[in-house]
């Protein structure tokens, strides 16, 4: 405020109300991400351009075409196209309008896709939940207690429809995405969207990434109409959640709408009508002018066609009404670019004009200037604030909650086969075709390795897609995701969450050397020095595991402040704040789909191995929360020689010697295991003792960190018995054990330890049917 008073005090003059505005929208954490972009402590550049900016820029990848520049980010996929993709948040819009927030999240994100470069094409949505299980009490945003939140069931309900809608409607396949559970979510869940795009290398002979408005380009809004919905969405989002947060902040979405002007964007882009092209997000047309007309522009806003009477003209201008995109379109080709939209039934109006004056001037209705300041202290006058950050003083307890069965049993070997059961019926390790069979994934015709896989219909953790049909080249799409482990240290949350990406991909066949990364940072309480410490780790871990494995960020977003603070019962204060979190994504190509890797046994007598070493890491893992087993030893990535195995692996796809193969995320290898089984619908005998392991002083649980650790890097494959010479040359000087065999009798028989009957694990696995 002092810095605007200041300014405006050099004009002479106070700021109107629309100039405010867009001081506090462009200057928003959601929008200019001061707490990621600020000086922390020794960093002076801010964690964003010291450690993710930094890691791609060392990486150096031949494979990067636009990165962090543009609404999405953009890698080769062959000769002629580029992959683009991009991940969003919607979790403030989420937690007071679950229907509206997440099906605005994809229809925002998918048009962050058709404003990359000169207009990209999606062809594949994603999606990450994070919800509560259940609320602890009833707590309301005021302390009156008349606005409660609204229940976790019903929250999870209305974000899967809302994706259903988006999705479905719009044409665009929803091929991948998965669920996370933590109870702390219950304030604020995390809704992750995500799109992923083509677009020809080349437009016209110009490099299609490449886009910029010229002087005296006319500023085109196409699409949907302005109104009231989405004001202040994006100061909203750049704050905890209270009782001042009102639902009419989340914009109504129209699917039909967005799928037209899709079509129509691109007709309009192969004939090269525009220069260039951004999508009406967070901030309206204040954002997309904004951010496209930094050396100046000026606007009528009596130009702008509404769908709400009566608007002021800083709502026209701040309003986040959805499926709208801002063109730069020469004059001499707005008679044709008009002609396109009106075929498509696309609404298109002429509201100004960018320029070289390096001022942002608005007209209201009346012809009256409104607004006239420099672009420059628009973008660049928000004043620094030099972050400091504290070590993390909470020391972490043997497991966050009370333990979902009695800890007694966590030592009692006789209950083995119980506890396997249940674990395979833990939220955040069952089936979740529930979800999945409400998406689309086959629309476009493109998927190839499927959401579901196997005759038992097990959830994928990759999947891929054939976006060229004239070509056997595919996409492949993974995610990793961080937050328990956070509780001990988010550097290694983060190293894990980035391992478990890379090896969701390369399992299923993904070429590690053609690979990209996401980040996704989703904290809470930003301002508190101790998070801020986390906050630090974490993107400092990001830094360091993508430069040992070569793998670029190209893309990423941020949200800071997920917390909850407002009322129980009783009408007493409480603060809910979201555990930091982070999703890293995985995008890259294999070179022939048909070496395609899907995770269900296939034939009896295929050889079992495991590859990379099992350690004693049971901290934070799923079975630490189910059991209360105290142990703190959270899972660590060795990725110099973790690399050297996905390398091999690589090669060993490429021979077409993997018949399947499953990446042990939550739960650990029996869980891989028992899906892989469920998937084929057929057994397999195992010896436990036979699986390579490190040093552990706990030789009395050995049997249950073998089947129940976290530990990262590592693959469960099958292969035929007459592979087995070569597979075991190619892992020579690895760590790597065959451990058993597949059968046709459907038990599971691991040797001295259980046996039980495959049935029996499906039935709980999918228990999630049925609640």
């Amino acid at each position: 405020m002092k810095a605007i008073k200041d300014y405006f005090k050099k004009l002479g003059r106070n700021p109107y109300d629309i100039e405010l505005e867009s001081l506090a929208q462009t200057w928003s954490e959601h929008c200019k991400h001061n707490i990621f972009c600020s000086p922390i402590d020794e960093i002076k550049d801010g964690l964003y351009a010291h450690y993710i900016k930094r890691a791609t820029r060392e990486i150096n990848s031949n494979i990067c075409v636009s990165v962090f520049s543009d609404n999405a980010g953009g890698i080769i996929f062959d000769d002629d196209y580029l992959i683009v993709d991009k991940v969003e948040t919607h979790n403030s819009p989420s937690a007071l309008d679950p229907f509206g927030g997440a099906m605005t999240g994809v229809l925002g994100v998918n048009r962050d896709i058709v404003g990359f470069g000169k207009g990209a094409e999606p062809i594949i949505n994603t999606y990450y939940f994070c919800f509560a299980k259940e609320a602890k009490g009833k707590l309301y945003r005021d302390k009156e207690r008349t606005d409660e939140i609204l229940p976790p069931k019903y929250i999870m309900k209305e974000v899967i429809r809302g994706i259903n809608v988006a999705g479905n409607c719009s044409g665009i396949p929803t091929q991948h995405g998965s669920v996370y559970f933590d109870d702390r979510f219950c304030g604020k869940p995390l809704v992750f969207v995500g799109s992923v795009g083509t677009i020809p290398r080349s437009i016209n002979n110009v490099p299609s990434h490449i886009k910029g408005p010229k002087n005296g380009d006319k500023i085109v809004i196409i699409g949907g109409r302005v109104g009231r919905d989405g004001i202040h969405g994006a100061t909203f989002s750049s704050e905890a959640l209270s009782g001042n947060s009102p639902s009419t902040i989340v914009q109504i979405g129209d699917p039909i709408t967005q799928k037209k002007l899709s079509n129509a964007t691109l007709e309009a882009r192969d004939l090269g009508l525009y220069n260039a092209i951004t999508d009406n997000g967070a901030g309206g047309l204040s954002s997309s002018i904004g951010e496209m007309g930094k050396d100046g522009f000026e606007v009528d806003l009596s130009k702008v066609l509404l769908k709400n009477d009566g608007m002021a003209p800083w709502e026209i201008w701040i309003s986040e009404s959805q499926e709208r995109m801002t063109l730069a379109v020469p004059e001499e080709n707005l008679p044709m670019f008009k002609q396109i939209m009106k075929k498509h039934d696309v609404e298109a109006c002429v509201i100004g004009e960018f320029n070289e004056s390096g001022k942002a001037v608005i007209k209201c209705p009346e012809g009256k200037v409104i607004m006239d300041i420099e672009t420059e202290f628009l973008h660049d006058g928000n004043p620094k604030v030099h972050l400091q950050t504290k070590p993390w003083s909470k020391a972490p307890s043997p497991f966050i909650q009370v333990a979902d069965q009695p800890a007694s049993r966590a030592g009692n070997p006789s209950f083995l086969e119980v506890e396997l059961k249940e674990m395979l019926s833990r939220p955040n390790i069952r089936s979740k075709e529930f979800i999945v069979v409400q998406y689309d994934h086959e629309v476009q015709g493109s998927s190839i390795l499927k959401p579901l896989q196997g005759k038992g219909r097990v959830c994928s953790e990759a999947v891929v897609s054939r976006p060229i049909l004239s070509s056997n080249k595919g996409v492949v799409k993974s995610q990793g995701f961080g937050s328990s482990y956070g509780e001990i240290d988010t550097y290694h949350m983060a190293a894990c969450a980035i391992d478990t990406a890379i090896r969701n991909y390369v399992a299923a066949g993904g070429n590690i050397n053609h690979l990209a990364l996401l980040d996704n940072f989703c904290w809470c309480d930003a301002y508190n020095p101790e998070r801020l410490w986390q906050l630090k780790r974490a993107a400092e871990a990001c830094y360091d595991f993508a430069t040992a494995f070569k793998t670029p960020f190209i893309s990423g977003k941020d949200s800071m402040f997920n917390d909850f603070k407002g009322y129980d019962e009783n009408g007493k204060e409480v603060t809910i704040s979201a555990p930091p979190s982070l999703l890293i994504s995985a995008i890259g190509v294999i070179e022939n789909i048909e070496n395609a890797v899907s995770l269900d046994v296939k034939m009896p007598g295929d050889l079992i191995y495991v590859l990379g070493t099992t350690h004693d890491e049971l901290g934070r893992s799923e079975y630490q929360l189910y059991s209360g087993i105290d142990n703190n030893n959270v899972p660590k990535v060795d990725a110099k020689s973790t690399r050297k195995l996905y390398e091999r692996y690589n090669q060993a796809i490429k021979d077409g010697i993997i018949a399947s193969a499953i990446a042990p995320n939550l739960g650990g290898l029996i869980i891989a295991l028992a899906k892989s089984l469920i998937a084929g619908d057929l057994g397999a005998e195992i010896d436990l003792s036979l699986v390579p392991i490190g040093k552990t002083q706990n030789t009395d649980i050995i049997n249950k960190i073998i089947m129940f650790s976290e530990s990262q890097s590592r693959i469960l494959v099958t292969i035929a018995p007459q592979n087995q010479q070569r597979f075991e040359a190619l892992f020579e000087d690895a760590a790597y054990s065959c451990i058993g065999k597949v059968t046709e009798k459907k038990v599971l028989n691991i040797k001295d330890v259980l046996k039980v009957n495959l049935k029996d694990l499906g039935n709980s696995y999918y228990i999630a049917k049925v609640t």
